[in-house]
This record gives structure tokens, C-alpha cells and sequence, in this order.
């Protein structure tokens, strides 16, 4: 049990923020498939060492012979490379076409004697300053085949690489021993924990758009942003929420109903890959709903502003309007008009005019609208 107990440590990277793994370069295979990145043939929990390139056919040969499990990892492969595979594993038609295809939706099946995974991945991309065509993350696939004596990930995208997962994984053969489910287990808590540091840093960008519309300027009125800002950042948490949302039943299954191709020691511990999806979808959920009151107020400050503006500037209008009427009385050029002859009749006229101006333009300064 003390080997079980480490098995988080040894499978979850530091908690950093996310970036782009570099991945494999294509190995080449004799026998197999050009989509292939690795094959390894595992038994008592150590890789088996081979004297040159090891093809999916030639891997399955020997775990046959020898015992162990094969872990084969291919990316984006076509129906043809992928075809000889399928075959050789007696893959279900359906979970192949699924991988091949991939713009799978997260979920776990059971065909026969294997079953069949999907997860979405998640990574952040970096940029200096939210704008309207910015893009906050970046979704991958990677599709997994857990059999009894074999672990088949299929990946998409060019993010999400399994590497430096498999690396760690080789590391402590305590673990490589209980077989395919402890690598499932593996994959499934690296790419949660995955969402866990990119919804930290969506945290970030929501804080930043949140600061900006609810900061006063320079009249102490609050400033606004962009609404096409807002709005690219609620599609992007659209994006990670459809990858979050349909893992958490999938790991609550693995975590809940005994399966024979999951080890028990190793099952108990999908119940905390579940526990840790649960809490981040309810964060994506608060993002959607944090951003949807952000806009809603940033486009009701922006109505504010408007009503502000023409408040402005019907006030001036009423201003203006005074010596507009006076003069074009006066400009009537009638014969018979009240201190037309008088001596302070333009002085008199004018003091008026400009002394009415003055008592609206208090009045509407007192009530708000100057």
C-alpha cells in the first residue's frame, strides 16, 4: 500500500503554468505504422530493452511469450496506419473509427475486452494582452485502449504529449507493475491536473477584464472595456467547459463500479481524478457565469455613458436655446419693437439673456446634468 500511496506524486508534474510540450518525433517502425512515437514492451514494471526499433506486431509477440503489457503511443494516425493495429489488437470498430476521426466528446466505453477513454486536453497560451481575436486555450485529444495485456494512446493536436509522463511512469516500476490501469490512471490525473493550472490562469485573465471595467477613471465613474474583449474570453471558457463537463461521469464510473481490467488498488484512486474534475467544472461554470455579469454590467455602463452624453448635451441645447429665441426676435427688424429706441435697451436685453442662461445652467448643474 505504501507504493499506492505515491502513486500521485510520481505520476502529477509541479504545479506551473501550462505550456506547450514539444512531443516525439515519429519513430520509425519495421513492421508497423508511421503515426507511432513509441513502443515499449513492459514487464515486472521495467521497459524491456530492444536491440533496435520495436513494431505494435512484434510487441504484442512478445508479451505473449513473455508476459507484461505493451504500451504503444501514435499521433493523429490515418485509417491505413491505423488499420493493422485494429487488427491486431481486436480493436471495435466504432472506438477505431472514433480514434481516427477524433472531435470526440470525453467518455469512457466498454467494448469486449478493452475499454476505450477519451479525454480532451487543455493548454494555455501565453499572450501579452487579452484582445478580441486572442486565443486563451488550446484543446487536444488523447484517446486510450486499456486491455488486459496491452495500453494504446492515440493523441491529437500538436499539445498534450505523454512523454515526460511515460518517463516518470518508468521511473518507479512499483507502479508499471499493476499494468494498463495504472497507466490509465496516470493519463487521466496528468491531463485533470492540466486543467487545474489552466484554470488558474483564466482566473488571471477574467481578474484583469473584471479590473478594467469596474475601474473608476479619472471622474470616478467606472471606465469599461471592450465587449468583443469579453466576449472571445467567454467563447474560450466555452471551449474549456465542453472539455471539462462530460469527464467527471466517466471518472466517477472508473472510480465506483469494479472493472476487470482495472486494478483495485488503482481504482480507488479515479475517485480523486473525479473529486478534482468535479472542482474544476465548477469553476469553469463560475467563469461563464462571472463573465456573463461582466459584460452585462460593461454594457450597461456603456448605456450609462450614453444617457450621460445626451444628458450633456439636451442641457446645453436648453442653454443655447435662450439667446437663440431673444435673437431672432430681435432680429425680426420690426419698426415698433420695446427698447428698440431706449438707450440701455441692448445692454438691458443682453443682461437678461445672459442672466436666464445662467440660472438654467445652475439648475441643471444642481440636479446632475452638468
Amino acid at each position: 500500500m505504501s507504493m499506492i500511496r505515491d502513486l500521485r506524486a510520481a505520476v502529477r508534474p509541479s504545479r506551473v503554468s501550462p505550456r506547450k510540450d514539444e512531443g516525439y518525433a515519429p519513430v520509425p517502425c519495421p513492421q508497423a505504422v508511421s503515426a507511432v512515437v513509441d513502443c515499449a514492451v513492459y514487464r515486472d514494471g521495467r521497459r524491456i530493452e530492444q536491440a533496435g526499433p520495436l513494431g505494435p506486431q512484434e510487441a504484442m509477440r512478445q508479451v505473449r511469450r513473455d508476459g507484461g503489457f505493451a504500451w504503444i503511443g501514435l499521433h493523429e494516425p490515418n485509417e491505413d496506419e491505423f488499420a493493422g493495429i485494429a487488427r491486431e489488437f481486436g480493436l471495435h470498430p466504432l472506438a477505431v473509427e472514433d480514434a481516427v476521426r477524433a472531435h470526440q466528446r470525453p467518455k469512457l466505453e466498454r467494448y469486449d475486452d478493452s475499454l476505450f477513454t477519451v479525454f480532451k486536453t487543455i493548454h494555455y497560451l501565453d499572450h501579452d494582452k487579452l484582445s478580441t481575436n486572442s486565443e486563451v486555450v488550446e484543446t487536444g485529444e488523447v484517446m486510450c485502449f486499456t486491455g488486459r495485456d496491452f495500453f494504446i494512446t492515440v493523441r491529437h493536436g500538436g499539445q498534450g504529449s505523454l512523454r515526460a509522463l511515460r518517463h516518470r511512469l518508468q521511473d518507479d516500476p512499483e507502479l508499471l507493475v499493476k499494468g494498463p490501469s495504472a497507466v490509465l490512471h496516470a493519463i487521466a490525473d496528468h491531463i485533470v491536473d492540466g486543467y487545474m493550472a489552466v484554470a488558474d490562469a483564466v482566473q488571471d485573465d477574467i481578474d484583469e477584464v473584471e479590473t478594467e471595467v469596474f475601474s473608476p477613471d479619472r471622474r470616478g465613474t467606472p471606465r469599461g472595456t471592450d465587449a468583443g474583449r469579453i466576449y472571445q474570453l467567454k467563447r474560450e471558457v466555452l471551449e474549456f467547459k465542453r472539455a471539462v463537463a462530460p469527464l467527471l461521469r466517466p471518472m466517477q464510473l472508473l472510480s465506483e463500479r469494479p472493472m476487470l481490467l482495472i486494478d483495485p488498488e488503482i481504482q480507488k484512486y479515479f475517485r480523486d481524478v473525479a473529486d478534482h474534475v468535479a472542482r474544476v467544472q465548477e469553476q469553469v461554470i463560475g467563469f461563464d457565469e462571472l463573465l456573463n455579469s461582466i459584460l452585462q454590467a460593461n454594457l450597461a455602463q456603456a448605456s450609462v455613458a450614453q444617457n450621460e452624453d445626451m444628458r450633456k448635451i439636451t442641457s446645453w441645447a436648453a442653454i443655447i436655446a435662450v439667446p437663440t429665441m431673444v435673437c431672432g426676435v430681435y432680429g425680426m427688424n420690426f419698426e415698433h419693437m420695446p427698447e428698440v429706441e431706449w438707450r440701455y435697451g441692448y445692454p438691458l436685453v443682453l443682461g437678461i439673456t445672459v442672466g436666464i442662461c445662467l440660472g438654467i445652467h445652475r439648475m441643471l448643474k444642481r440636479n446632475g446634468w452638468l
